[in-house]
């Protein structure tokens, strides 16, 4: 694990925040919730506990991460063009023809992904896929399978079935991170399909379950690293997050799952103003980040 301070992976979350709200603006679509909501994780994920090389992206020791919930990808494209995968210039042709950002990702693309995804509820299996593999080359443990996925798609049947193999497979090389922000595209999760007691299914799947603060730095990389000294089973995090986090009118709200700003709900702030809004909050918030990490 890399030695980075708490005070500079919140700034840079905050950075990769800005960035994504124009990658956005510059697309004209796109999902705005779950990325923001993400942005802490990811920043953990590239600057601190993932092991990657983004000079050797197809490097055999790196860890391997999959997305499941690939419409939340502006926040991962936004964190590897920070991290050094590409140009951020790149970042203003997400969505656009022949580009190789596209609306999910595509593995045949960018060579740093492991996995296209799209059509939710099939992460897990391949995030198990790739465990059972490295575990049949002799590496049980290294390197690690990351697996991102939202609760919503827990609605789908396929990601339990990838629940009982990784448990009867005891894959202690697997940690899969639910980004339990209680929204999916047509409303609050637990009125469309009720999740919950989610920690109780797991474990009596067989998995350990571990619980996080998705805002909070230092917990989110003491429970990855946690994640990763369990040996006896895989383990679930429930990233407990806040949807359109660091954005006040986008927060929280369903409304905003597959919106840009200046194409979102006006009943808080009108279109016109939501970019601007939206730009003013974060980089406030930056300046006490800024503040806080000089006193």
């Amino acid at each position: 694990m890399r030695r980075v301070s708490i005070a500079k992976l919140e700034q840079k979350a905050n950075e990769i925040r800005q960035d994504l709200i124009e990658t956005l603006v510059e697309a004209g679509s796109g999902h705005s919730a779950g990325p923001l909501g993400m942005a802490d994780i990811f920043t953990a994920l590239y600057f601190c506990v993932l092991k990657h090389d983004p000079k050797r992206p197809r490097w055999p020791e790196r860890d391997r991460l999959i997305l499941s919930n690939g419409h939340i990808v502006p926040v991962r494209y936004v964190a590897m063009a920070h991290a050094g995968y590409f140009p951020k210039k790149e970042l203003k042709t997400f969505r656009k023809i022949h580009s190789n950002l596209e609306g999910h990702p595509s593995f045949k693309k960018i060579p740093a992904l492991e996995t296209s995804s799209g059509p939710l509820g099939e992460g897990l299996s391949q995030a198990c896929g790739f465990a059972l593999a490295l575990r049949m080359q002799g590496r049980p443990f290294s390197p690690y399978v990351w697996c991102l996925t939202s609760d919503g798609e827990h609605d789908e049947g396929m990601t339990w079935e990838a629940a009982m193999l990784a448990a009867k497979y005891r894959l202690s090389n697997l940690t899969v991170v639910v980004d339990r922000n209680n929204i999916q595209i047509d409303g609050y999760t637990e009125d469309i399909m009720p999740l919950e007691p989610l920690r109780e299914k797991y474990e009596a799947f067989g998995w350990r379950v571990l619980e996080m603060n998705g805002h909070d730095m230092e917990e989110i990389i003491s429970t990855l690293e946690e994640s990763k000294a369990i040996q006896e089973a895989p383990v679930c995090i429930i990233a407990n997050t806040i949807p359109g986090k660091g954005v006040k009118f986008m927060e929280h709200r369903y409304e905003w799952h597959g919106v840009p700003p200046g194409k979102g709900p006006e009943d808080v702030v009108p279109r016109a103003e939501q970019v601007q809004e939206a730009l003013r909050e974060l980089r406030a918030l930056g300046e006490k980040i800024e503040a806080v990490d000089h006193d």
